[in-house]
């Protein structure tokens, strides 16, 4: 197997397990208010995040800028529960009826920049991993890549699964938007909740 090949599936698998809760759990509460017909808006939202943690992840793996692994291991769930907490605010308000044509404009709207800025955090995450796989590796250029696509494979795969079980639960099984919101909403902001006080007191 290649480097990049490995490096690909290291980004891949890191996305795709149990070990990634945190990323998975923001993911989840990224997409909850929406359902595969909003698919442009959630395109316009993971486009965002992947631009900030794409962003991080390159400056902080080839050493332009240093962080503390500790307080951004704080701040992820962090994030999932400010975007949690958000949806759970904003499901009296979400509106049910056909959505009319979205303009580019409106499609850069505070929750993009929100999901860039937390994008940012995350991103900074995912090269504390990838620097403990590199060691002495000073210029990963290809590793650094390789990683990137894989992680941006396996965060398609888990939104696309998000969006098609709400796709399901809504359609198939009759269960009210809003409930749903509310409750994959509730779910990640409970989840959150743990992982930081697992961060504030291991």
């Amino acid at each position: 197997m290649s480097v990049f090949q490995t490096y690909l599936q290291l980004g891949f698998l890191h996305i795709c397990t149990p070990r990634a809760a945190d990323h998975l759990t923001f993911l989840l509460a990224l997409c909850a208010p929406y359902v595969l017909a909003d698919w442009r808006r959630v395109l316009a939202l993971v486009t965002s995040f992947t631009i900030g943690h794409s962003l991080t992840l390159a400056l902080a793996t080839l050493g332009v800028v240093a962080f503390s692994p500790t307080i951004i291991e704080a701040l992820i769930p962090i994030t999932i529960m400010v975007t949690a907490l958000l949806n759970m605010r904003g499901a009296n308000r979400r509106e049910l009826a056909p959505r009319t044509t979205r303009t580019p404009v409106k499609l850069l709207a505070a929750p993009n920049v929100l999901a860039l800025a937390f994008g940012l955090i995350h991103g900074l995450g995912f090269s504390n991993y990838l620097q403990s796989l590199l060691g002495a590796n000073s210029r990963p250029v290809l590793e650094l890549l390789a990683f990137n696509v894989g992680v941006e494979l396996g965060q398609v795969l888990v939104v696309l699964a998000i969006l098609l079980l709400g796709l399901v639960l809504l359609r198939a099984m009759g269960v009210a938007r809003r409930d749903w919101l509310l409750t994959t909403s509730g779910a990640a902001l409970g989840i959150a909740t743990v992982l930081l006080m697992q961060q504030l007191w291991p």
